[in-house]
């Protein structure tokens, strides 16, 4: 983890958004990655992110477990909360933060090892709960804490650095989110900022958990030839197929797509999720008909990206656990411990 700021230096022509805060007000510590590591640009994408969305710093929770991955959260917002979990263990910790209180703005930062080895139950019960999160996934083949062993996402036939052929089949985390009836689902490539940073406010937007699955190469230990998660790899078996716009409530919308290629969606706080199809063949709303043609995609060696699948959000976190419209953290403690005879009362139910 790094501790070193960044100069404060501002140019006095630095664009500012509704708050008057400009890009470098949402950045972090140095980042201590490898140069050229696919996780700074996923970084860099999120600045920008919480920039263009007005995001208030102080309401931003921003949770992770362990691995370069779970470095990454340093890197932007320092005035946001945030929770650096044991291995494995953040989406359980963002949970119950989000348990405590629903008013936060939650961002997971996870990667392959964090979330399909060690956390893969937690992974499963976050998507199943539907935490109102945007989770991403910084997914990049190998343990690069650890010299770049093979991960639990890595592809039958990869090669690793020094030249040993993986031949277990990898954990999907795609088809994972999709089969546990997450209803937003989303692969994107760190290299791509023109198609991240739509799908990363479509997220945030979202009500209920929202998925990225996001290729992001491993300079050191994974950017070779024979490795399906370098930049060469993923450039050039990239295969998008759906384009995502995303339109806040409050902006005037200038995007137009031709008239048949293109379906709005409505999310819950009245933004709008443009999507264009690529590929004439795909219906990003049949979830069952989205695992069929990933299905196809993967088969022919290719990577899928863009906002696989969205439905409808349906009951988050607090609507399955009926609790109060008030955050938590903000109840009286008087009304959240009303007593020995409150108690006495409730319990007579069950007399």
């Amino acid at each position: 983890m790094s501790y070193i700021k960044k100069p404060s230096a501002r140019h006095p022509r630095m664009k500012v958004n509704a708050l008057g805060l400009t890009a470098r007000d949402y950045e972090g510590t140095m980042s201590t990655l490898c140069a050229g590591c696919g996780h700074d640009s996923i970084t860099a994408a999120l600045v920008q992110t919480f920039f263009d969305l007005d995001v208030e710093p102080h309401m931003v929770a921003k949770m992770s477990g362990i691995g370069c991955s779970s470095k990454t959260p340093a890197y932007f917002v320092s005035e946001a909360h945030g929770f650096n979990s044991v291995h494995g263990r953040m989406p359980a910790v963002a949970t119950g933060a989000n348990a405590a209180n629903q008013s936060m703005l939650y961002v997971g930062i996870s990667g392959d090892g964090d979330s399909l080895s060690i956390g893969l139950g937690q992974f499963c019960h976050a998507v199943r709960r539907n935490v109102n999160m945007l989770y991403l996934l910084e997914n990049n083949g190998v343990y690069g804490l650890t010299k770049g062993q093979f991960s639990a996402s890595a592809d039958i036939g990869t090669k690793s650095k020094k030249g040993e052929v993986n031949g277990q089949g990898p954990i999907d985390a795609v088809n994972v989110a999709l089969t546990l009836g997450a209803t937003f689902v989303a692969r994107s490539f760190s290299g791509d900022k023109e198609q991240l940073i739509p799908l990363l406010k479509a997220g945030f937007a979202h009500k209920g958990f929202a998925f990225i699955d996001i290729i992001s190469p491993c300079v050191t230990f994974n950017d070779h030839q024979g490795s399906t998660k370098s930049y060469a790899y993923t450039r050039f078996h990239n295969h998008e197929v759906i384009e995502t716009d995303f339109v806040p409530l409050r902006h005037e919308i200038k995007t137009a797509y031709p008239e048949g290629t293109t379906r709005a969606v409505k999310l819950h706080d009245g933004s709008t999720v443009y999507l264009r199809k690529c590929s004439e063949d795909y219906d990003p709303t049949d979830r069952a008909a989205v695992i069929e043609y990933l299905g196809g995609v993967v088969r022919r060696g290719e990577v899928a990206t863009g906002l696989l699948y969205l439905g409808e959000a349906g009951h988050d976190l607090h609507e399955f656990s009926n609790t109060v419209d008030q955050p938590l953290v903000n109840v009286p403690y008087e009304a959240l411990c009303p007593g020995s005879s409150a108690l006495k009362e409730i319990q007579k139910e069950w007399w």
